[in-house]
């Protein structure tokens, strides 16, 4: 999701002028009462229902605009987006793909984490600093034209993401009530998504503030049903220094997607960790390891764990498959204006529309990713990490080496929309597609592995990716300046 935390204006107006706005009138947000009968109106407002459909655009806010008190939303938005079963699949790759051990895995995962979370944790000072979507922040760096480029790529990276929710929350679903299948449950889970995400910023933080509470009760109902079971792990061979980068590096990538968000730590831990506490016993239990089949259900294994405790356990896991919108609409509310960053075309269309059109297309392509769970994981994880890695060295080194880590020296409501105030981006395009070719050969992946990984180093193509293009960046920009002076952006 984008960083900018604070609430954008609100006042009443009608949603059909709202949807006409210009570009110059972007940047509004409205309360909308939906529907024209007056018994409509009137039982609404008995019951105290009032619709906010948020019309924000991507117009930078100004510093009056962000003036939201509320700081706990900061902790709850992003606790209830990662404390979900998604950071339970993750963990479990270790044991199930990598074929690493409980311990080995959670020192990977502890370090790996907290190097994944710095990047997006500094990225979300930029929204309250600067008042900018991250993707029209990167146009201080990329130019107003190189800038579409990383908006492309974030909406496909968002539309994976949303993907693998949507067959996480049809999985549960499944495994919970009988006679509803993988589909159903995927159309459930994607309406769901779409109705909070439809309505925008302050429906999406009223939902997460709550959404959290029931992920934790059963994350302490897994470890108590199955906690006297988690030490018959069977040992495993010690691991090659390939395997643990590679995992290291595959888990990293689950945060390093997220680039505009601040991510909680202390929750993308704890359900890493039980993750790989559980598919690392499966083996030693029957039941959990045919719960796990070969790893395409991760549904059915968490539903297999609690069912010890009858009925509780099917409500605790319908409870939480419920929430997974709490991550899902979030990466719906970015694709949205992460489609609107591409082009000003684009801008011309409210975010809410994007929402309809983005779960009409996921539906589909979920239904099919379920055939291959783990499969679908894996490969859409690698592929956004990879150029993430990049993006984020490229606009990380403009801050602190060209811009002195100095907030007042971006332009944005002068220069945030003209091409010819910006930076040229011929620097960011450049280092960001030469990066590739140290990512490439460092690459280790089911459809191709490059010359370094084969020699023995693992998948090291986010680190690789990441210092290649800080370094080549910094010579390229160095020179773009000297011949785009004028450029004050």
């Amino acid at each position: 999701m984008q960083s900018q935390t604070a609430l954008p204006p609100r006042g009443v107006v009608d949603l059909k002028a709202a949807e006409n706005q210009d570009l110059e009138s972007d940047g509004k947000s409205v309360d909308v009462n939906v529907g024209t009968s007056d018994d409509f109106k009137q039982w609404s407002s008995k019951l105290g229902i009032s619709c906010t459909i948020e019309v924000h655009g991507i117009t930078p806010t100004t510093t009056a605009e962000r003036s939201d008190p509320r700081m706990y939303q900061l902790f709850t938005v992003w606790f209830s987006a990662i404390l979900n079963v998604t950071c339970l699949a993750t963990g479990a790759l270790g044991p199930q793909v990598f074929e690493l051990g409980f311990r080995d895995c959670c020192i990977v995962l502890v370090v790996a984490d907290v190097l994944a979370c710095l990047v997006p944790g500094y990225f979300a000072v930029f929204g309250p600093k600067l008042g900018t979507r991250t993707m029209v922040q990167s146009r201080f760096s990329f130019g107003y034209f190189g800038s579409m480029l990383p908006a492309i790529l974030n909406v496909f990276s968002m539309f994976g993401f949303l993907v693998l929710s949507c067959i996480t929350g049809g999985q549960l679903l499944a495994a919970v009530f009988s006679n509803l299948n993988d589909t159903l449950g995927i159309v459930i889970i994607a309406l769901i998504s779409l109705g909070i995400s439809f309505c925008g910023y302050k429906v999406l933080h009223c939902f997460d503030t709550y959404a959290w509470i029931p992920n934790a009760v059963i994350y302490i109902c897994l470890l108590a049903v199955g906690g006297s079971k988690l030490s018959l792990r069977p040992e495993r061979p010690t691991p090659s220094a390939a395997a643990i980068i590679s995992y290291g590096t595959l888990s990293g990538r689950l945060e390093l997607q997220d680039l505009p968000i601040h991510i909680s730590r202390s929750s993308t831990f704890l359900g890493h960790i039980i993750g790989v506490a559980l598919a690392a016993a499966a083996p030693a239990i029957p039941a959990w390891e045919a719960g796990l089949g070969d790893g395409q259900d991760f549904g059915n294994f968490i539903a297999t764990i609690l069912s010890p405790v009858g009925g509780f356990g099917k409500f605790l896991v319908v409870v939480a498959t419920l929430t997974l919108p709490a991550q899902s609409a979030v990466t719906m509310y970015s694709f949205g204006v992460s489609l609107m960053s591409v082009s000003w075309i684009f801008m011309k269309i409210p975010r809410y529309v994007y929402s309809v059109i983005v779960t009409a297309i996921v539906i589909p392509v979920s239904i099919v990713g379920a055939i291959r769970f783990f499969t679908t994981f894996q490969e859409i994880i690698n592929i956004i990490g990879y150029w993430a890695a990049s993006y984020a060295s490229i606009v990380l080194t403009e801050h602190f080496v060209f811009r002195r880590n100095d907030f007042s020296k971006y332009k944005v409501q002068e220069c945030w929309r003209d091409p010819s105030r910006l930076p040229l981006g011929v620097a960011a395009v450049m280092a960001f597609g030469l990066s590739f070719a140290l990512i490439v050969p460092s690459m280790n992946q089911p459809w191709y592995t490059g010359q370094f990984a084969r020699a023995g180093t693992g998948d090291i193509g986010l680190i690789t990716g990441f210092f290649g293009g800080a370094l080549v960046y910094v010579v390229l920009r160095a020179w773009e300046i000297k011949v785009g002076k004028g450029r004050d952006a």
